[in-house]
């Protein structure tokens, strides 16, 4: 069975700093026909297990804390069983949505291989949108998994709590501008790019 990735969008709220926001989210799933990986958990559960179908759930994949991000990843979690994972430094920003009495189950690190159902994704620590941000590269996809790091039309927004706009930019020129020019940016909000367009876009 070959792996694949399949889609939808979430629509519900951010709120940080006081203020609150209406969103369309990304759902990402990536696996075969019996086994997958939720890439962040917003807003519906019952929205994403829809994408996510008859599958077996082995992982959700937080890219970042916010809360528009990870607001039902422990009821998605209670659903399937599955364990929560992100970057330890994203700490401060769960605990915005979750408080301290509910975790996550495991910790994220940089150059992390997770494999699943014939895909492997390298967990690429990009912080600047948020200090525990990652990205997942699946070469043999022919993506990345960009979160709310990189968009069509640039970087993710650094004005908030938790953000610094030149570690961004670094994170993406170091690590997501490496990745060979073909590949296709799946993002958090909004349409698909490629590392291509948006490093043209930037001047790289």
């Amino acid at each position: 069975m070959q792996p694949r990735v399949d889609h939808g969008v979430v629509s519900g709220t951010f709120s940080l700093d006081g203020q609150t926001f209406d969103v369309d989210n990304n759902v990402w799933v990536v696996g075969d026909e019996t086994e997958c990986v939720v890439i962040d958990a917003p807003h519906n559960v019952d929205a994403i297990l829809a994408v996510v179908g008859n599958r077996a759930v082995r992982a959700i994949v937080c890219t970042h804390a916010h809360d528009d991000h990870v607001r039902v990843a422990p009821a998605l979690r209670e659903r399937t069983g599955a364990p929560i994972l992100l970057h330890p430094a994203e700490r401060p920003l769960w605990e915005l949505t979750h408080g301290d009495s509910v975790t996550w189950d495991n910790d994220l690190t940089d150059g992390e291989l997770i494999s699943i159902g014939g895909a492997d994704l390298t967990v690429l620590h990009t912080p600047g949108h948020a200090p525990g941000a990652v990205c997942l590269y699946a070469p043999g996809l022919n993506c990345v998994f960009t979160g709310d790091t990189l968009f069509q039309g640039g970087p993710g927004a650094t004005g908030r709590s938790f953000s610094d706009a030149d570690q961004i930019k670094a994170s993406i020129r170091t690590k997501l501008f490496a990745l060979p020019a073909e590949t296709v940016v799946h993002t958090g909000h909004g349409a698909d790019t490629t590392i291509k367009a948006e490093r043209d876009a930037l001047g790289d």
